[in-house]
């Protein structure tokens, strides 16, 4: 059986506590079923922007070093704009994998990673695209914290899981359950078992009861 690496991305801290990471690893898993590969290690790179380049990437970076060393010769996207935003620094890694014979799977964009010239122009047209739909975004989003900071003079971000009330005897549970060897996803299940509720009144799921571990002391 085929095997592959998985690389996750969201792009903001407080996208952390949402479904981005749960959505792309689905969308992955259901990719990796149905075509017969078996995922081997998933790099999880958390709230950490498109456009940086690798020395802000240490999920991309360790990915880098782990196919440079072992066997995996795969890595599936959930859509390239995980891999990068930045349409040149996107170009710029999928060119550098490919030369050294590794292959990139967008489960999303399946076949616009082929080196055909017709695929790589359609792909640089739907990032350019992409990217001035998300320059516009920011810059609605920045003129609205604007408003709102001059409306009622401050605008906080997304407080970290704990901050609120309640939220720490999640976490004194969370550390009970892994304190007695319990894996990430049996913690999940247990906590929803219990009925003790995230932030948005969703079920847990593994991957956020690691990040929640490895954020608080």
């Amino acid at each position: 059986m085929k095997k592959a690496f998985a690389y996750l991305r969201v792009s903001g801290k407080g996208q952390l506590d949402g479904d981005g990471f749960t959505r792309q690893g689905q969308a992955i898993e259901r990719y990796a079923n149905v075509n017969g590969i078996t995922i081997v290690e998933t790099f999880q790179e958390e709230g950490v922007s498109g456009t940086k380049e690798l020395d802000d990437r240490p999920a991309l970076q360790d990915l880098l070093a782990a196919l440079k060393e072992g066997d995996v010769k795969v890595v599936i996207l959930e859509k390239l704009d995980r891999l990068a935003r930045d349409l040149m620094i996107q170009e710029t890694i999928l060119s550098d994998l490919m030369k050294q014979g590794f292959e990139v799977i967008s489960v999303c964009e399946p076949d616009l990673c082929s080196t055909d010239p017709s695929r790589v122009l359609v792909r640089q047209i739907f990032g350019a695209i992409a990217q001035y739909d998300r320059a516009m975004t920011v810059l609605k989003l920045r003129g609205a914290r604007q408003r709102m900071k001059v409306r009622e003079g401050r605008c906080e971000g997304r407080k970290a899981f704990g901050a609120r009330s309640g939220e720490s005897q999640a976490i004194a549970r969370m550390r009970e359950l892994r304190s007695g060897g319990m894996a990430v996803d049996k913690i999940a299940e247990q906590l929803n078992a219990e009925g003790i509720a995230t932030r948005m009144g969703k079920g847990w799921h593994g991957m956020s009861v690691s990040r929640i571990l490895k954020a608080t002391p």
